[in-house]
């Protein structure tokens, strides 16, 4: 009995080390990961505020020439909701944060008396809606981990012409923003219109003579789906750093605890050989000691 209990012992010990080797693995490439992460977070961000800062000139030259593209609707009769998620588990709660994020925003929308259209961007966003029967517009996959331009301007291309054709009023984004390396939080924001900060009255606090050509409303006819386009590559990369942080930390956790579960298993092993040895050992003194009074 004692035997047999020692082989299966062996036998577990040898597939939590063999996992072991597997999740230490996913920990060192997600933690190679980070750092490429956010050196695209760092490149990118120039290229985003200059965007943000030709649309601010804009609004101060002509405010009423960007109305569409900044501040709140009056009245949202249909939104979109794009929810940004992972392609694959073993990262913690990155997933499940955002997922419910978007569930609990859609409810609301939906309680308000707002149509909402959903989109999602991971292989794990769209079943897990599907599931709670909420209906997915358009589901983008394969990227998530580590978003290119191009997949951007993918996403911007399906969100961004109902909004400027006046079918959508408002997109609204939830996804995970990079803080920190110990700490990310999943947010919710809206992506058109654009929020801006306060904009001084014309003709004060301007930084300097701004001419457009073309005309400002052509202009930003033509800028609105770019500035779309950068911030959900924006939202895309913290996303994507968010993810490879949460499945560095995932990992981690899962090797350690490999590491307890392995030890708990070889000193529980190790009794039942000694019980094992034991065992036979006094077999053999009974034996002998019967041998000698039948003498």
């Amino acid at each position: 009995m004692a035997g047999g209990q020692e082989r299966i012992l062996r036998r577990r010990i040898r597939s939590v080390k063999s996992t072991r080797k597997i999740t230490k693995a996913m920990e060192l490439i997600a933690a190679a990961q980070i750092p490429r992460s956010l050196a695209r977070i760092s490149a990118n961000r120039r290229y985003r505020d200059g965007l943000q800062q030709v649309l601010l000139e804009a609004a101060i030259n002509d405010p009423s020439g960007v109305a569409k593209l900044l501040g709140l609707p009056e009245h949202v009769e249909r939104a979109s909701v794009l929810v940004v998620a992972g392609d694959r588990g073993l990262s913690g709660a990155y997933n499940s944060s955002a997922l419910r994020a978007g569930e609990r925003l859609v409810t609301r929308l939906e309680r308000e008396g707002t149509r909402v259209g959903l989109y999602c961007v991971g292989k794990k966003a769209a079943p897990y809606y599907r599931f709670r029967g909420l209906s997915v517009e358009t589901s983008f996959v394969g990227f998530a981990d580590r978003p290119t331009y191009a997949d951007a301007q993918r996403v911007a291309s399906v969100l961004g012409p109902p909004f400027l054709a006046g079918e959508v009023q408002q997109i609204l984004l939830v996804s995970t923003r990079y803080l920190s390396a110990g700490s990310q939080a999943v947010d919710v924001r809206q992506l058109l219109p654009l929020t801006m900060p306060d904009l001084p009255t014309p003709g004060e606090g301007l930084r300097g003579y701004t001419e457009f050509e073309p005309e400002i409303e052509k202009l930003l006819a033509h800028l609105g789906p770019r500035i779309l386009e950068s911030e959900i590559f924006s939202a895309l990369l913290e996303a994507a750093a968010s993810l490879h942080t949460s499945q560095q930390r995932a990992m981690a956790a899962a090797t350690e605890n490999a590491d307890e579960l392995s030890q708990t298993l070889t000193r529980v092993m190790n009794r039942a050989r000694q019980d094992s040895i034991t065992t036979e050992i006094m077999d053999i003194v009974g034996g002998a000691e019967a041998l000698r009074l039948g003498k």
